[in-house]
């Protein structure tokens, strides 16, 4: 039996390095830097990390940094933060041409948004993120470039 990564706390934890796309690599391989998981950010600074994320074509890295808001965020807030994870590792499962899980992400990230668009918090786009969304959902194999299919989070 091989012996798990573990964290300081003992909780299993994948310490391979990964791609731009969050595939894990060979031990020893070099790979993209990783957002450090467990940090609590103001929510303008999870938006900007994400979106600076999503720009580079890191949308793994952004559904990282945007999960990490899901957990501390208020309890008002949790699905707005779940959805906008979703929908960045639906990007994901585009990017890396996995059209069924992306379409399944896309539309669930959709859902957990769309209650918070007429008043979205934080000036997050939810319209534009839920017209996004859909359109990716019905056809995520257009996208050939995470970066130049990244959204916009804020208006």
């Amino acid at each position: 039996m091989t012996s798990r990564d573990r964290d300081a706390e003992g909780r299993a934890r994948n310490a391979r390095p990964r791609d731009a796309l969050g595939r894990p690599l060979p031990h020893g391989a070099v790979g993209e830097p990783r957002a450090p998981e467990g940090i609590v950010r103001e929510p303008a600074v999870a938006l900007a990390e994400a979106q600076q994320l999503l720009d580079a074509g890191r949308p793994f890295h952004a559904h990282e940094v945007l999960e990490d808001a899901w957990k501390s965020s208020p309890p008002e807030e949790r699905q707005l933060w779940r959805g906008l994870a979703q929908l960045a590792v639906g990007l994901t499962h585009a990017a890396r041409g996995n059209l069924s899980g992306a379409s399944t992400l896309l539309e669930r990230g959709v859902g957990n948004v769309v209650p918070y668009a007429a008043g979205p918090p934080h000036r997050i786009d939810v319209e534009g993120l839920v017209a996004w969304g859909r359109a990716l959902a019905s056809d995520p194999a257009s996208v050939r470039d995470a970066a130049r299919s990244a959204p916009r989070l804020r208006g």
